[in-house]
Parts: C-alpha cells; structure tokens; sequence
C-alpha cells in the first residue's frame, strides 16, 4: 500500500485492478475467438485471410498482457514487455493488407503500387519487432514504482509515422470500398467497418510507454484504460459482424444466425469465466477468506446459468435481430426439421414394428422389403428373414402373387407368409392404392394358417410397416427434391455478390510466384463462361436427377449456350435438350476400345454409367469395379469434376461459335 492511501483507496483502486485485468483478459478471449472462427469458416477467402493476421496481433498483445496480470517474476516482466511488441508493430501492416483485400474483393484488384505498400509495410513491421526484441532504441526498460516498465526511447517518433501512414493508407482503401458498394447492405456493412477499422490498432497502441514514471497505476490512468478496454472489447465484436460476410457462400441470416449463436457461447461464456475468478479470487484477497474451492463452484454456476440463459433467450434475439418478417417461414422449417425423420430413424422403427410382430405371434423371423421400379430391396429384416437379404432376384418374381394376397389370405413363399404394403398418399392425390412393399411373417409351421387372433396382429402390424415404409419413400422425395434445389440456392447466394459492387478490372499477373500457376485452360479469362464450381454443383444435381427431378428440370445449365445451341433439335425442350448435352459430355470420357472393368483409363466412365445412367447402388457399384465404397465414393467426385471439365470445353466452343457468328452477321 502506498503512504496517503486510504482503506477506501485501496479498495476502489483494487477494483479498477480487477476490472483491468477481466477487461485485457476479455480483449485476448475475444481476439483469439474471432481468429479461430475466421480460421473454421473459409481460409480461402482473403479477407479471412487478412483479418486472421489482425486479430492474430491483437492476440499476441492481449495475450501477453493477460500474462502480466498473473503477477510473474520480475525478470519476466521485461521480455513479456517486449514480446507484445511482435503484435504492436504488426498491427498497422496487418490493417492495411485487410484494408487491400476489402477493396480488391468489391473489384479493384491491385495493380502492383497496393500490393507493394503493404508488402512494404510488413518490412517496416518486422524492423520494428527487431527493434524493440534486441535493442533500447524504441523502448527502453525503466523503473514505474517499483516495478519494470518500458518506456518510449527516441525512435518511438519513427513508429507513430509508420502507424499514421498505415492507418490513412487503410481508411483510404476502406473508403474507396465502400464507394463501390451498390446495394444498401453492403454500403452499412462497409461503413461500419470503416467505423471500427482502427479498433485493433488503438488497443495495441502503448499508451504506457507516454505516462510518466508511475503514472500507469494513478487512479486516472486506470480509469482511462478500462473505458479503453471497454471501446476495444465492443469495437472488436462491432468489427467481427461485417467481416463474417465476407467469403461466405451462406444467406445473410444463416451468417447473423452462427455469429450470435458463437458469440453467446463463445467469447461472452469465456469473458463471464475470466470475470469470476478474477473477482473471487480478489475478493478472497482483499477480505482475507479462502475461497479456492468457491471460486470453482462460482465458476461453474455462472456458466451453467448463463447457458441456460443463453437458450431461453436466443429465440427471441432470433425474431428480433435476424428473422423479422420471415418469422413465419422459418418457424415452419424449423418445425419440418424438428419433426422430420431420417432413413435410420424410420428403419429402426421398422425393425421395432417387426420385433414386436416376432413376440406376438412367436415367429422366428420377419422382414420388410420396398418395391421400386422393378426393384426389390429388403429394407429391415430380423430372424430368419436375414436369409432373404442376399437373393432380392428371388423375392422379385412374387410380385404379381403378393399384390393378389390380403391379410386374410396371404401369399406363402418358401415358409413366409407375405403381405402387400399399400402407400396411402396415391389414395389422397386420386392415383388409386399402389403396392410400395412387402411384410414377410415366417409361418410357425409349413401348413400354419393364421388364426383369427393373429390376423388382428398381422393387420395391425402390416398397417404400421406400411405407413412407415410410405414415410421412407416420402423422405427419400425430399432429400432428392433439396440434393437438386440447394445447388440452385448456392449459386443464386454466390450469384448476389456479382451486382453488390461495381464492375471492377482484372488484376495483373504477379511474376514473382506469389501465385499457384494456372491450369491448362484458365476459365475465368473466357468472357461469359459460368464460375467452374457452380458448374461442378449442378452437374452433380443434374447427373442425381437424370430421369427427373429438380436437379434437372430447374437447373442453372439450362441457361449454357450450349444447351441453348441443341434447342431445336429437341424440339425446343430444355430438360431434353440438357440430358443430351450431358450424355455427349459423359461419352467424351469413354475411352477406345472393349470396356473393361478393372482397368482405371476405364474408371470414370464406368463410374458414371453405373452410378447415375443406371442407377446402381454404391455397394453394387462398388463391387462391380472391384473397390471399397468409401474409394467409389472419392472416385465419383472425381468423375463429376471430370463431366464438368468436359461440360466447360464444349460451352467455350458454343460460345466461341455464337461469337463467330455475330461477327459474321455484322461482317
């Protein structure tokens, strides 16, 4: 305690203290948080990139000052002093490589004098880091109350230049950004990245190597740097909104939707963690009580209160914040996926319903098999049913008997008895009662018929597989309906960004090797050519729903020149005239010469043909090119990727045949 200090003082000074350190802890919490998401989200991005690398100084800064509040020994003091100093001097270039990547993703790509300012910038960072790990000459070690400090040594003027240029260089790009933004979204989100640019900055700054020595632990001082913890703790969060947009291919309320849902479960649970202990641990301080194991128990009970408090309270942050009018809307899909149920769910039902038909009537086996297409497979079987697993083939050939059996009389075939299975939803929408399955019973005895009891059972039983096995075949519609929609939400959601900011140029080569070297066709130079991933996603839709379905019928590769081209030979179909297109872009991976199997020039093909021409399934398909399913499943994203290179090359030709020929006709 200081002489003049009152008991008064000494516990007000003592909270500030408290308050410091939660606050600097905050701060690092919140930086690292926002570094790890940007990390888990799209690395591909640049602006991920570029705003990784800032909150990464902000990071190393906190962190070591977080450390400092640990109270360690004196001779670490120093080190960690200048340790921070890797994170202060990297800031500023940091902030201008992110204020580039922001003016190059709204179409201004540098042209060299950018790329090399910041490149310049990161020099200037690392010299500052040099100077400050190995020499006196920008900070210099000194004595503040008792206590190692640093303070500013005279080339401290040379640093404040270089951060008043990077800083002025970032707002400029910032600001030329958001004069490109077209839509009204955009505009605010690049404003209020212009407003909390130089957020990271100011929290690095080292405001303390200015004070006079012992003026850091002056009652003012420590009120100052906590509401300067406080700006920096909510600018960070203020500056995490806009950036998450950035490189995300997800709707703008899915972005909202997981930056809140991380922000509550993860920086706020963190900051109330480090607030605890800090305050119990203090507290215990200054009172004198042991309070080590409340410290525990406190901690514990604050994060399981706050997330409790977390899910009663995120609905409505849901309908306030990010929903609004589409509430409704929303509600009901959340409610579909609430109450919807997937493939192993309605299989394991299947087998509850067969397990309990099995103790019932004391058969020793029993299965369900779904009828499609010409198609037999044995869904769920138990007992003796597992010997009808492997021979469907056979199964297949009572389908004319079983669709004349009833429950009263039912179809026997080498010991089962069999019931037809009825779906219901074409009784509804007026295509009469269809045969979708069938419930195989195993007679207790060969000449067994069922007694009047066991009937009631039997109909029972057949009514539930049969709801059941329509609910599979209902939620097989569904996944396929989405497998074919969500590549046309994709590119819609990726499409957007093209009409968000104004037309920008083509950037330069870079000679140096900064970037990959460019493939054999570089699809991006061709004028008119869609983005090849889009065109990957919809080949994949389209080759799902080859024989119908909205993969097809609603796909963005009706829009090529090339299916446009081959309209009236197909009398101006589109579906049509796509599904030759495709066939022609698969047939040019068929190799000359007899097919074979096992040899892999033949593997793409083949993967192709049986997959989605003919429609096998993996385990079929796997065991007809001699492979593991997971290898099939690596393989027919290859081959996908194969149709789609394909499907390019003969849109570069259609295109280059409309130009010729409008060339021609303004001859």
């Amino acid at each position: 305690m200081r002489d003049g200090l009152t008991v008064d003082d000494v516990l007000f000074n003592a909270f500030l203290d408290i308050l410091n350190e939660t606050l600097a802890s905050a701060i690092a919490i919140v930086a690292v948080s926002l570094l790890l998401y940007n990390l888990s989200r799209n690395t591909q991005d640049r602006v991920a990139r570029a705003s990784a690398v800032v909150l990464g100084a902000v990071t190393m800064t906190y962190i070591c000052d977080a450390l400092l509040s640990l109270d360690p020994a004196t001779n670490a003091i120093v080190p960690l002093l200048r340790a921070q100093w890797l994170g202060i001097a990297l800031a500023p270039a940091a902030l201008v490589h992110l204020s580039d990547a922001l003016l190059s993703t709204t179409g201004l790509p540098s042209r060299g004098r950018r790329r090399r300012a910041y490149r310049l910038m990161y020099v200037l960072a690392a010299i500052f880091m040099l100077l400050a790990a190995a020499s006196d000459s920008l900070v210099a070690p000194t004595l503040s109350d008792g206590r190692p400090a640093l303070r500013a040594a005279p080339l401290m003027g040379l640093y404040i230049v270089y951060l008043v240029l990077a800083c002025s260089f970032a707002l400029i790009n910032v600001e030329r950004a958001r004069r490109r933004c077209l839509t009204r979204s955009t505009r605010r989100r690049m404003l209020y990245l212009e407003i909390a640019l130089l957020t990271p900055v100011v929290g690095v700054f080292p405001f303390s190597t200015f004070f006079a020595l012992g003026g850091e632990f002056t009652t003012g001082a420590m009120v100052l740097l906590i509401v300067g913890n406080v700006f920096v703790v909510l600018m960070l969060m203020f500056l995490a909104y806009p950036l998450s947009f950035f490189g995300s291919v997800l709707p703008d309320r899915a972005v909202k939707s997981e930056l809140l849902r991380f922000m509550l479960r993860g920086p706020v649970t963190g900051f109330l963690i480090v607030g605890v202990i800090f305050s119990t641990r203090s507290a215990t301080r200054i009172l004198g009580v042991s309070g080590e194991e409340f410290t525990v128990f406190a901690t514990v009970a604050v994060v399981l209160f706050w997330l409790w408090m977390v899910e009663l309270v995120l609905p409505r942050l849901d309908r306030m914040l990010i929903y609004g009018d589409d509430e409704d809307q929303y509600s009901r899909i959340q409610q579909l996926a609430r109450q919807l149920l997937t493939r192993n769910d309605l299989i394991n039902l299947l087998e509850g319903i067969l397990a309990q038909a099995r103790n019932i009537l004391q058969t020793p086996g029993a299965f369900v098999a779904l009828l499609t297409d010409g198609t037999v497979e044995v869904v769920r079987a138990t007992g003796d049913g597992h010997t009808v697993e492997q021979r469907p083939g056979d199964l297949l050939a009572e389908v004319p008997a079983l669709k004349a059996a009833s429950v009263g009389k039912p179809h026997v075939w080498e010991g089962f008895w069999l019931f037809p299975l009825s779906g219901q939803r074409g009784v509804v929408n007026g295509a009469g009662v269809q045969v979708i399955g069938a419930l195989g019973i195993k007679a207790p005895s060969s000449d067994a018929t069922p007694s009047a009891e066991e009937l009631a059972v039997l109909a029972k039983v057949r009514r539930r597989a049969a709801r059941t096995l329509d609910d599979l075949l209902l939620q097989g519609e569904l996944s396929a309906a989405l497998e074919g929609l969500l590549p046309q939400f994709t590119q819609s959601r990726r499409s957007a960004a093209e009409f968000e900011y104004e037309p920008g140029r083509v950037a330069l080569p870079v000679p140096d090797g900064d970037q990959p070297s460019a493939p054999a066709i570089d699809y991006s130079l061709i004028p008119g050519l869609p983005d090849r991933e889009h065109v990957v996603e919809q080949v994949q839709a389209a080759l799902r729903h080859y024989y119908g379905g909205p993969g097809l019928t609603q796909s963005r590769l009706l829009e090529l020149a090339v299916v446009r081209e081959a309209l009236p030979d197909h009398a101006n179909q589109p579906v049509r005239a796509l599904r030759t297109v495709l066939d022609r872009a698969i047939e040019t991976l068929r190799p000359p010469g007899e097919r074979d199997w096992r040899s892999q020039e033949w593997l793409i093909y083949n993967v192709i043909e049986l997959r989605y021409l003919k429609k096998l399934r993996v385990r079929d398909a796997a065991n007809r090119l001699y492979m593991a399913d997971a290898t099939l499943y690596r393989k027919q994203n290859v081959a996908i990727e194969s149709v789609a290179d394909a499907l390019m090359r003969m849109e570069i030709d259609a295109l280059m045949r409309a130009g010729s020929e409008e060339t021609n006709a303004h001859g």
